[in-house]
């Protein structure tokens, strides 16, 4: 049964056998993996049998008896259908919308459940709506009941918390369904936001706010977009001609830096090390030697007195090097400083021109030179700064519709409050509601793109409507499209109960008054009179605040409109700047070209004239080499007749001879490689000519080799003299040819320098050619940039050049100035003179300051020699010389000489401990050796004793064997062996004395 099937054996009373369960019925009615059987039983009349599986299935079996079971079951096969050819084939379904079998009944089965859920929800319904009439006539018997005996509404609630609980399970719910839609809600936003920003940002509307009591108004001004042709991302200041100025004037520092550097010396500070090894191992006690207080102390005091002689030593090396600094920093007596001179001529070129334009000697500076790049970038500015100040405009006038909303907020809030007040109020005390005011369609001009549900139904409709006209046979798309967005809002139901409810309650709450109405109290009186003059305090207070916002309102908007007409003037006088930088941009891009090829002309010679002074540089190098080496070698020619001179000695009879020869033979090598030269140098072109040269050569050489022989020393001269001349002569001969190159070399850089001095001369020249002529191709700029016509709003009272009282009619010979730069120029003149006085006052006091120094001067020369006579007086009376007292402070330990001291020291007291242990070393070795006499003498003693006990021995034997010679024949020979080991024993004895006696001694 564990696999849902079921077994039936037919068994028979008679024999109830294992045998008789062989045969059986298998019925496999039960699903196979989840069919198990769970139950089994058979019906009350056992009749049946049913059976009860894990899948659900309950299946049930007729038991018969053996009389009812048939004798013979035949299976009987039908046969088979005729006309099967004339009946129609089942049509395929092609409907794509068409539900499949599946589909037909999981909607079959959804609908069926939607059926029970509607059944359940108006049972619910019903029951609600007889508890809500049940309620209402609850309330009913309520107000019947006189009023002191009416229950309050919060008594009709049972428990409150029940309300508590549905409102939290409320919260929660929707929290919950918030949460999961909250990524498709962040999803559909964003989608919104980039449509907003693709289409809605890009929309300007031009928003127009009305006053409430008055026909004023003021809309937005409408912004442009900035064209990006005016504004490149160059700045003003990266232009080439900035870069070309700036690196004109780097060199030109360069320049003059490198004529006033002076030649300054380096000292470096000996650093003094005292004891360095010694303070270490005295630091650590795992290195250090075992020493003795006084040399550690002795130490300590020369490493004292050596940082003492250190630190005064650098005193006074710092004292020197401020004074060296001192007297270096000195200026000369016309001196100028370098840094003044450049702002002076930096001040004098951008200080500007206040000549005339049209004048021909105006002069321009360089921040005033403009170009093309220039005049984009103001351009860009201003339309930047006009974009700017009508965006701040157009927030102050969103902001103020913004308060005329708040305001209308409010008005609404008031007029509420007061029509409560006037409910209680008779109608001739009532005053007029002032009207709520109401904003115009142009106040709200983004509500044009604004939509809702209705807004979408209503275009929805339209759609359809429009889409049947067309097709009136096929579905609209845009409805499609529509179906699944948007939703209709639920329709309001009609009759509903408790709306019924609470009209009814109003109705009997009337009837309840009308009946309770009785005539009242002077208490009641009194009260109702207070509350009648407060309703009027508080009307009249309401329609006073009404009015104040009102007005309030209406005057910032005057304000504002005000100050918005202001601005409309600035913003026409920007215009029309922006009109005049288009002119002059025009201009300026027709000058560019012509611009740009002066540019370009005086960059190519600044960057020859660099190539020059780098070239200029490195050949004054080279030259002040050669001068060096043509110095070393006339210094060692020098040497060389030096050592010459020393090695002929005095009064050497063959001087002249080795000096002629010398002498001479240096002209005919030299004569001989001039021939050699030209021989090189004109091989196949003067050959004639150069032979009688060199047979006039060979004849001097001749005649010199006669007169002078070089290879053959003379009698009585020195043969050492001799081949010390020759070598002299040839070490003259190379220092004299290599002088020669030298001297060539130099000459010939010398003549490149000049060439090269003279083409950067040409290139300044022609530099400062060039930048004349781009400074008046600036003025011929600035010309015609001053011949534009440029319009100025004036006011009569602006006018100050009146003729006769009159305005003239004729302005063009006539100056604009701003109240700005008037201002300006007439504080300019007030500075000026202020300036001028008091630099005045500063020379006065500084030619004052100077006389009074140089009288201090002479004061303090005075004093220093006085004090100098003094003190070398002092010196003779003590010393009895003169005595140079920096070099005594300078004057240190002698550091060697210490450390030899100390260490002279060290080895007394390693001596000094090696003797002690030494000494210690002897004292235990003459203890050792009292104690080996002391055993030598009891050796001794005892030694003694047995000499003497020996002696008596041989005497009674000598007795004895007189006695008893005969007696004691026999035993002679055992006293002979006896005697024998007594005589070897005393032999070791004698051995071990003298060795003792050895070692003592």
């Amino acid at each position: 049964m564990q696999d849902g099937s079921l077994r039936a054996y037919p068994l028979n009373d008679k024999d109830l056998s294992v045998d008789a369960l062989k045969d059986y019925w298998y019925l496999n009615v039960h699903d196979n993996d989840y069919g198990q059987i769970q139950g089994i039983c058979c019906s009350h009349d056992d009749r049946c049998l049913i059976t009860c599986g894990g899948d659900g299935n309950i299946f049930t079996f007729d038991i018969l008896s053996e009389k009812e079971l048939p004798k013979e079951l035949k299976v009987i096969i039908p046969p088979p259908r005729r006309s099967l050819e004339k009946e129609k084939a089942t049509e395929d379904i092609k409907d794509p919308d068409a539900y499949s079998i599946e589909e037909y009944k999981q909607k079959k089965e959804f609908e069926r459940k939607m059926e029970e859920a509607e059944e359940k929800k108006n049972k619910k319904r019903e029951e609600l709506s007889a508890l809500r009439h049940d309620f209402v006539f609850l309330l009913q018997k309520n107000q019947e009941l006189p009023k002191h005996m009416q229950l309050h509404r919060e008594e009709f609630e049972m428990d409150r918390r029940i309300f508590e609980e549905l409102d939290r399970q409320k919260l929660q719910r929707v929290q919950l369904v918030q949460r999961e839609l909250a990524w498709e809600h962040e999803k559909q936003l964003i989608g919104l936001q980039k449509l907003q920003t693709q289409f809605r940002d890009s929309l300007e509307f031009t928003l127009i706010v009305h006053a409430i009591r008055s026909n004023h108004q003021i809309s937005t001004y409408s912004l442009l977009t900035l064209s990006e042709k005016n504004a490149p991302d160059k700045k003003p200041g990266d232009s080439k001609w900035e870069v070309l100025k700036e690196k004109w004037t780097a060199l030109k520092q360069a320049e003059r830096a490198e004529m006033k550097t002076p030649r300054g010396r380096s000292s470096v500070p000996r650093e003094s090390v005292v004891f360095e090894n010694e303070a270490e191992k005295l630091d650590t006690p795992g290195d250090r030697k075992p020493s003795t207080r006084y040399i550690e102390s002795k130490r300590e005091k020369i490493r004292r007195i050596v940082e003492k002689y250190d630190a005064l030593k650098a005193k006074i090396m710092k004292r020197r090097t401020e004074w060296h600094e001192l007297y270096k920093s000195k200026p000369r007596d016309n001196y100028e400083n370098s840094k003044d001179a450049e702002e002076i001529k930096e001040e004098r070129a951008n200080i500007g021109c206040y000549r005339l334009k049209t004048s021909t000697n105006y002069t321009l500076t360089e921040h005033e030179r403009m170009n093309t790049e220039k005049k984009m970038m103001q351009l860009a500015s201003l339309e930047e700064l006009i974009r700017k100040m009508k965006s701040d405009m157009n927030k102050e006038i969103v902001s103020l519709r913004d308060l005329k909303v708040s305001i209308i907020d409010e008005i609404k809030g008031l007029v509420k409050e007061l029509k409560a007040i006037q409910a209680s109020l008779y109608l001739s005390e009532h005053v007029p509601v002032p009207l709520i005011p109401q904003l115009h369609p142009d106040e709200v001009p983004e509500k044009v793109i604004e939509y809702n549900s209705d807004v979408l139904l209503k275009f929805k409709e339209e759609q359809e409507a429009e889409a049947k006209l067309k097709e009136p046979l096929e579905g609209c798309p845009s409805s499609r499209a529509f179906r699944h967005v948007f939703l209709r809002a639920p329709p309001v139901e009609e009759g509903d109960p408790m709306a019924g409810d609470a009209s009814v309650v109003v109705s009997e709450e009337q009837k309840a008054v009308e009946m309770e109405e009785a005539e009242p109290t002077e208490m009641e009186l009194e009260i109702s009179k207070r509350e009648k003059i407060k309703n009027l305090y508080l009307q009249e207070t309401l329609i006073k605040k009404i009015n104040t916002l009102v007005i309030n309102f209406d005057a910032e908007l005057r304000l504002l409109r005000h100050k918005k007409l202001k601005m409309d003037m600035q913003m026409k006088s920007a215009d029309l700047r922006c009109i005049t930088c288009c002119d002059e941009l025009i201009i300026l891009k027709k000058l560019e070209v012509h611009e740009n090829l002066l540019e370009e002309q005086i960059c190519a010679l600044i960057n020859e004239q660099e190539d020059i002074q780098s070239k200029l540089k490195s050949y004054l190098a080279q030259m002040e080499d050669r001068k060096c080496e043509i110095v070393v070698l006339q210094e060692r020619e020098k040497a060389l007749y030096a050592s010459f001179e020393a090695s002929l000695g005095e009064n050497n009879e063959f001087a002249d001879f080795l000096t002629d020869i010398l002498k001479k033979e240096v002209e005919f090598v030299l004569k001989k490689g001039v021939g050699r030269e030209a021989d090189e140098e004109n091989k196949n072109k003067e050959e004639d000519s150069e032979k009688p040269d060199s047979k006039t050569d060979e004849e001097n050489c001749g005649s010199e080799e006669v007169a002078f022989d070089g290879t053959v020393c003379p009698e009585g001269c020195s043969e050492d003299l001799f081949l010390n001349t020759i070598q002299l002569q040839q070490q003259r001969i190379g220092i004299e040819k290599a002088l020669e190159e030298e001297k060539k070399v130099a000459a010939d850089l010398k003549k490149e320098y000049n060439a090269l001095a003279k083409k950067e001369k040409e290139v300044e020249t022609s530099l400062d050619t060039r930048n004349r002529e781009l400074e008046a191709f600036q003025w011929e700029k600035m010309q015609r940039l001053n011949e534009l016509y440029v319009v100025v709003p004036l006011r009569l009272h602006q006018v100050q050049c009146l003729v006769d009282g009159e305005m003239p009619r004729d302005f063009s010979q006539t100056l604009v100035f701003t109240n700005q730069s008037l201002q300006y120029l007439q504080k300019r003149i007030v500075d000026l003179r202020n300036e001028k006085i008091m630099q005045r006052e500063i020379h006065k006091k500084a030619w004052e300051q100077h006389k009074q120094l140089l009288q201090d001067k002479k004061e303090m020369e005075a004093e220093i020699q006085r004090l100098e006579e003094r003190c070398n007086h002092l010196m003779m009376e003590k010393f009895g010389r003169l005595v140079d007292f920096k070099a005594v402070q300078a004057h240190s330990v002698n550091i060697p000489m210490e450390k030899m001291k100390v260490r002279i020291m060290e080895k007394e007291y390693e001596h000094f401990v090696e003797l002690r242990e030494w000494e210690e070393r002897i004292v235990v070795l003459q203890h050792q050796l009292t104690k080996l006499t002391r055993e030598n003498t009891s050796k001794l003693h005892q030694l003694n004793r047995f000499c003497h006990e020996k002696h008596q021995l041989e005497t009674e034997l000598e007795s004895l064997t007189n006695a008893l010679g005969g007696d004691f024949q026999d035993s002679q020979t055992t006293d002979i062996k006896a005697r024998a080991r007594l005589e070897s024993r005393l032999i070791h004895m004698t051995r071990d004395v003298v060795f003792l006696r050895k070692e003592i001694n």
